[in-house]
Parts: C-alpha cells; structure tokens; sequence
C-alpha cells in the first residue's frame, strides 16, 4: 500500500512557476508508476503527467507538454511536478496517485489505473 501526499501549491501570476511535491510513504512507492492529475469545479479529473517505477519514461497531456515537467527520486519516496510558464488556465486541485499495478495499454492517463491518491492541493493562476 502506498499513501501520497501533496505540497507546493499556491497563488502564483501567469507566467509564473511552482513546484508541487508527492511525499511517498509505504514500501511500492519504488514499484509503482506514479502520476499527476487535476481537477477544475465542476469538470472531471484530467490527466497531466505520467512518470513510470524507474523515472526514465514519462507521459504529459498535450496542454501542459513544454511546460510542466514530471520526475521523481526514489531513494527519497517522492516525485515532483515542475511547473512553468503557467496559465490562468491551470488553476485546479492537483492531485498525485499511484498505481502499484501494471499499467499497460498505454493507460497512464485514465484515473481509473490508479489506486492510491492524495488530498490534492490547490494551484491558482491570477492574470
């Protein structure tokens, strides 16, 4: 089982940055692929980034590609979301999950591959 817990969120201007983090605790964080998700009132949850168990390959939805950039260091059970050049348009809940289960298909971006989540955290881009 793996917990996961979200940090770094903020008010920030457009064209501004932020950094969230994925604090990891429980023994599969290393095993398991892990992933960003985002959520506007009252729209579903969208995919955003994908990183797989050894952090080499890594997935991104076409509004964010160029812009966020997804890692993680498994020696300290956590992954980041690195964000650039944000846009009014990237205020959601940003939640982080994962999936301790193989994801194949090429899945990474349906929530339903995920199994553990966090409580999100809230990012607000001002124009």
């Amino acid at each position: 089982q793996v917990q996961v817990v979200e940090s770094g969120g903020g008010l920030v201007q457009a064209g501004g940055s932020l950094r969230l983090s994925c604090a990891a605790s429980g023994r599969t964080f290393g095993s398991s692929t892990m992933g960003w998700f985002r959520q506007a009132p009252g729209t579903d949850r969208d995919f955003v980034a994908a990183v797989t168990r050894s952090g080499i390959t890594t997935y991104y939805a076409d509004s964010i590609k160029g812009r966020f950039t997804i890692s993680r260091d498994n020696a300290k059970n956590t992954m980041y979301l690195e964000m650039n050049s944000l846009k009014p348009e990237d205020t959601a809940v940003y939640y982080c999950a994962a999936s301790p289960r193989l994801i194949v298909g090429g899945r990474y971006y349906s929530p339903t591959e995920y199994d553990y989540w966090g409580q999100g955290t809230q990012v607000t881009v001002s124009s």
